[in-house]
């Protein structure tokens, strides 16, 4: 697609250049800064004066001023000219004859004493722009050679030439280009690279000479433009590989010139410019009678037979503007990224950011969202950019203004829609996705307010479920800006946690509770009611959880209760007060009930006074099941069980207060052995449960229980005391009758007592108590065990004092060994507890041979409880 790249302005008029002879032509040109030197045809050099004019509206234009015009004298064309700025001189071809002129003056330079200043037989010459000889005060110069088939390479002084080096050609050149060491030649069939250093060549491709003129053209370091056939405009880097797509120009090209990043061609008739990013053809300039086309320090300069022009590149950015609004996104890019060698780095850096922002823009309004937000992520786009052009989005606090000039045609949304709803509903859909991606970047640092508030609204008219997670966490959304909105579209819920994160618990509890008694309709949370208790719980503000724990106990006391026993605990966490809790929950009684069981059960607070009053609720609910008419008898079951395993496990609650409260219950005759148990009495418990309950393995369990934390020796007592109650014959026959008849029962459970705990018993003592009619065939698995457990406990005896007999044989065996050793006394050696010498041979001996006086240990042994074994011994020194 086409482009205005470059316009053509002209430089020199014909009439200034030749006046009224119309036989003069134009041949060669040069330009070195603001002069111009043009070659004719009738032999004369003509010097001008280029001035760059720039109208009011920014149009540029070239005044030339005619300096001087000198005639060569050689009557042949002026075929080449080549400034050398830093020696003054001009290199010139004419008549093949290279020789220097003078740059200001235009005379000949005569040849200095012992060298020539003029190169007879050359074809054609040019310059190396990079030359390998470090003197600044010559010029290399490479030149073809008419009569012989080579490259001769010279050194250009003020008023000499030095010929340096001569390569040899398999064929005749044409024409030559020099970069450094690198001659890169058009052959009369073929175009090579050739190291004149080293000698090293490489072939390039075919080309016919006689065809075509052929192109050699230097246009970066080690890099050139060679016509090749197909009419292609060929890259070439000193290795012979092509780094380039070829650009597709006329096949009569006459002239070429690179004026970054354009290839401009001339032919017959037109200028052609193809870009060498994507090497598309990008305009097309009408030239007649051209046929000089050259670029000189980024200047490119044409000239016809009679006239001579520039060509003037468009500002970049003007170029890459218009290609914007043209909406061909990628040939901008391309073209802003390509020109980043020619730009300040700076510079380039913000003309690419915004090059990116307006790209990132064209491609929103095509709604090509991802190329869009890639181009926003790389040019690093003000994010409020996108946002202001949603209506309302923006807070009324935002302080933001539109870039300008901006970046892009569109007023707002509703502009770029044009009305298309299903438009809108996808731009906002792609912002969701944008601000969600980048709130948590560099990109919106300085404006997280605008966008966290920008954000919250998308949510919430988009009924998006990020809304909450927004919210539940670290945000910067504007309060005055966001209650309005979530009003508007019922998100009362997330207006609560908004409340919330800015420090307004009680405001955002109050909303919810509007919501859960339906005076507002959010349908966000279904469990709105158990997430105000949970917040409740974990608030450290206990102001509020006083202010609403009533309305939370009303709704549901089984839930409203977690507000107290579930609050977690932290350092940070203030602790509710179980008495004022207790106090509080007077008028709850379900939720009293379940606080004790968690003060209780779960926290095992040990205050009596909170274990009786737990016994005392679930006692009062028993008598209260039992005083109804129809029982619910799993519900009698259950309440009974809570109770006797509080009774059981608990060991802080009023005992006599409890049983004075069941004492004319004769339903809870269970809990009142459990009682009696509690306070050691025994027997009373235990009849209780054989005569009154006749249940006895209720009673077995509660010799187990009883003895639960106590020794063997209290376990065998109590169930001797079960075993005497089963075996208790003084009572009446009348009292046995009505506890139950007969004294059967009683003995069967007596041996089932005997068979099932046989070793938890006296044997002896019980074949004491047992009545001598019964049958050793009953008691067979008791005596067995006794006896089991009698042999077992005689042999573990028997171990035992083997071990010990071994023991004392250790000990004796050790001490005999002591007794051998001598031992020493002397009146320099002292008494070990007192001090003092030795005066007399009689010591005792301590463990370990330690000598001490006699009548220190017998004093030492009057002051000990314990007698301490000592070993008497003498000795004679």
């Amino acid at each position: 697609m086409s482009v205005k790249a470059f316009e053509l302005v002209p430089a020199v008029e014909r009439d200034l250049l030749m006046g009224d002879k119309a036989r003069i032509n134009i041949e060669c040109i040069e330009c070195c800064g603001k002069h111009l030197y043009v070659g004719t045809n009738d032999c004369f050099i003509h010097h001008f004066l280029l001035d760059e004019v720039t109208s009011s509206k920014g149009k540029l234009s070239y005044s030339a001023q005619k300096l001087l015009h000198k005639y060569l004298g050689l009557k042949k064309p002026v075929a080449e000219l080549r400034a050398a700025s830093a020696l003054e001189r001009l290199i010139v071809l004419c008549d093949g004859i290279v020789f220097l002129v003078d740059m200001v003056t235009l005379e000949t330079v005569p040849s200095a004493a012992g060298g020539g200043a003029k190169i007879r037989s050359v074809t054609a010459f040019c310059i190396n722009e990079n030359p390998v000889n470090g003197d600044p005060f010559c010029v290399e110069m490479c030149v073809l050679s008419s009569k012989r088939r080579t490259v001769q390479i010279y050194m250009v002084y003020e008023d000499r030439v030095q010929l340096v080096k001569e390569v040899t050609t398999p064929e005749q050149p044409c024409a030559v280009s020099l970069d450094g060491y690198f001659l890169c030649l058009a052959l009369t069939t073929q175009y090579v690279i050739l190291n004149y250093n080293t000698g090293a060549s490489q072939d390039l491709f075919p080309y016919n000479s006689e065809e075509r003129r052929p192109i050699v053209k230097r246009i970066s370091r080690e890099e050139f433009l060679l016509a090749a056939p197909g009419g292609l405009g060929m890259f070439a880097n000193a290795e012979g590989i092509s780094q380039r797509a070829p650009v597709n120009w006329s096949e009569s090209v006459i002239g070429a010139a690179v004026c970054f990043p354009y290839v401009v061609a001339l032919d017959e008739s037109f200028i052609t410019i193809h870009s060498m990013l994507d090497q598309q053809l990008k305009q097309t300039l009408s030239f007649r009678d051209g046929h000089i086309l050259q670029d000189f320090e980024g200047k490119v300069i044409l000239a016809s037979t009679k006239a001579v022009y520039v060509l003037v590149p468009l500002p970049l950015e003007r170029q890459i503007q218009d290609l914007l609004a043209g909406h061909r996104v990628e040939e901008a890019l391309i073209l802003t990224e390509g020109a980043q060698r020619n730009i300040p780095k700076d510079k380039f850096q913000i003309l690419h950011k915004r090059i990116l922002q307006q790209a990132g823009f064209i491609q929103f309004g095509q709604l090509q969202f991802l190329e869009a937000k890639e181009h926003f992520r790389k040019g690093q786009l003000d994010v409020r950019e996108l946002i202001s052009l949603y209506p309302l989005l923006l807070p009324a606090s935002s302080s933001f203004t539109r870039c300008h000039p901006p970046l892009h045609e569109f007023a707002d949304l509703n502009h770029l829609a044009q009305g298309d709803q299903e438009k809108v509903l996808r731009c906002k859909k792609f912002l969701i996705s944008y601000l969600g991606e980048v709130r948590s970047t560099e990109v919106v640092n300085g404006c997280r307010e605008d966008v966290d508030t920008a954000l919250l609204k998308l949510y919430a008219e988009q009924d998006h479920d990020s809304l909450l997670d927004l919210l539940a966490s670290d945000n910067a959304c504007v309060l005055a800006d966001s209650v309005p909105w979530l009003e508007k579209y019922h998100k009362y819920f997330a207006l609560g946690l908004l409340y919330h994160y800015n420090g307004q618990d009680s405001a955002a509890v109050q909303l919810w509770i509007r919501v859960v008694d339906g005076d507002l309709q959010d349908s966000t949370r279904s469990d709105l009611y158990e997430y105000i208790v949970d917040f409740l719980c974990s608030s450290s503000n206990l102001d509020l959880v006083w202010k609403y724990a009533d309305w939370a106990l009303q709704k549901d006391p089984t839930i409203g209760v977690h507000v107290f026993t579930k609050r977690p605990a932290r350092k940070d966490q203030p602790e509710t007060n179980p008495d004022d809790v207790i106090t509080y929950l007077g008028k709850h009684s379900q939720a009293l009930l379940l606080y004790l069981e968690h003060l209780v059960l779960e926290r095992r607070i040990q205050k009596e006074k909170f274990h009786t009053h737990l016994a005392v609720m679930y006692l009062e609910r028993v008598l209260s099941l039992l005083s109804e008419s129809s029982t619910d008898e799993e519900q009698l079951t259950k309440a009974r069980e809570r109770l006797q395993a509080l009774l059981r496990e608990s060991n802080f609650y009023r005992v006599q207060f409890l049983l004075g409260k069941m004492e004319n219950c004769e339903q809870l005759l269970l809990e009142r052995a459990t009682l009696h148990g509690k306070l050691e009495e025994h027997d009373k418990a235990l009849h209780i449960l054989v005569h009154k309950l006749r249940d006895f393995s209720s009673a077995e369990a509660f010799c187990i229980w009883a003895s639960s934390c106590r020794d063997s020796e209290y376990r065998q007592q109590l169930f001797h005391l079960l075993l005497g109650v089963y075996l208790d014959r003084s009572l009446p026959g009348d009292a046995q009758t009505a506890a139950g008849g007969g004294t059967g029962e009683l003995e069967m459970a007596a041996v089932d007592l005997l068979n099932r705990h046989g070793e938890v018993f006296d044997a002896v003592r019980v074949l004491r108590m047992l009545p001598e009619g019964w049958s050793l065939q009953l008691l067979r698995p008791f005596l067995g065990r006794a006896v089991r457990a009698s042999m077992h406990a005689c042999r573990t005896s028997q171990i035992a004092l083997g071990l010990a007999h071994s023991e004392n044989v250790q000990l004796l065996h050790d001490r005999l060994k002591e007794r051998k050793k001598p031992i020493f006394v002397s009146e320099k050696k002292g008494c070990h507890l007192c001090h003092n010498t030795f005066s007399e041979p009689a010591v005792v001996c301590l463990p370990g041979g330690v000598p001490v006086h006699t009548h220190c240990v017998a004093q030492r042994v009057r002051d000990s409880p314990t007698k301490r074994q000592l070993t008497n011994s003498s000795n004679h020194t």
